[in-house]
């Protein structure tokens, strides 16, 4: 498949098993319960004219978070040397939410924002699913809107759709990613009607941003209406493109993943594509000596952009 623009794949995996548990992998395919490494996938992303990655938390721990840093880091350096492959990484670690006290210590230490340009917590395996409603953790969302980081909720349906819509509210400087739009269950049209009801909310709030990622485990696989909806109810200034490599409907492929989902973006409008590929991830994904610092600078579209949607 031949690139058409360069692409920011806003959401890889990469980890490694001697520096963080990943307790979830125990119930993954056999295949990823391994360490993941970028040289595993460069030749792919490459082919796939992905310029940029944004490396995404797979462990609420900050040794996972380190090694992403670590790597992202080593990323670039191998760009410099070669003259070629992927130019910048940036990282979407973890920080201990429900500690606001550690988080504006953190923010302030250049050590643990090195590379930053996101939070995420894995709050679909938490115990309680009000986490993102607590206010110690409100708080903390606070700090991130502040500071211009994003936060990144995972595989939110059917869980923390709605809560999605409480976060973005409460929170209107903060802008918030939806990992995979909410992972939706593709193939179950009752499910879906939920699912579709769910997402309007959720792009009736403008400090929203959606990624068309993950869909291809993402019940049947069919995501091509869902990823047409999601341009319709955000429009593509509000889309990021992510490849969730390794994970796949054959784990570690992007061809049965974000190979799929690349050629399916293509389809849309040059404006559409450009934006969708890379343009919203220059705006979202910024390090913090790049993103604005004054609560409410949402890097989206305006409160009364009208909706593609008719």
């Amino acid at each position: 498949m031949a690139p058409v623009e360069p692409v920011t794949d806003t959401h890889l995996h990469l980890w490694d098993l001697a520096e963080s548990p990943y307790a979830w992998l125990a119930g993954a395919a056999l295949e990823l319960r391994r360490t993941v490494e970028i040289d595993q996938v460069r030749p792919g992303l490459r082919d796939l004219g992905v310029t940029r990655v944004v490396l995404v938390q797979a462990d609420d721990t900050v040794e996972d978070t380190a090694h992403l840093q670590r790597t992202a880091r080593a990323i670039e350096a191998h760009a410099a040397q070669t003259g070629q492959g992927i130019a910048r990484a940036d990282v979407v670690g973890w920080l201990p939410l429900q500690d606001p006290a550690t988080v504006r210590d953190a923010l302030a230490d250049p050590s643990r924002t090195d590379h930053l340009v996101g939070i995420r917590h894995l709050v679909h395996d938490e115990p309680d699913p009000g986490f993102l409603d607590l206010p110690e953790v409100t708080r903390s969302l606070e700090l991130l809107a502040t500071a211009g980081l994003p936060l990144d909720v995972p595989d939110a349906f059917e869980r923390h759709m709605e809560q999605v819509v409480r976060v973005a509210r409460r929170h209107p400087g903060l802008t918030v990613v939806l990992d995979h739009l909410g992972k939706p269950p593709l193939g179950d049209t009752p499910a879906m009607e939920r699912w579709q009801a769910q997402l309007e909310a959720i792009a009736a709030c403008p400090n929203v941003v959606a990624k068309v990622s993950g869909l291809a485990t993402s019940g049947n696989g069919d995501f091509a209406a869902a990823v047409d909806l999601a341009l319709e109810l955000f429009g593509a200034e509000r889309l990021m493109v992510g490849s969730d490599w390794p994970i796949a409907s054959r784990p570690l492929d992007l061809g049965s993943g974000f190979a799929r989902v690349l050629e399916h973006v293509r389809s849309w409008s040059e404006a559409d594509v450009r934006a969708v590929a890379h343009e919203t991830a220059e705006r979202v994904y910024r390090r913090l000596d790049e993103a604005p610092t004054a609560a409410g600078a949402s890097p989206t579209r305006s409160a009364t952009a009208p909706s593609r949607r008719t």
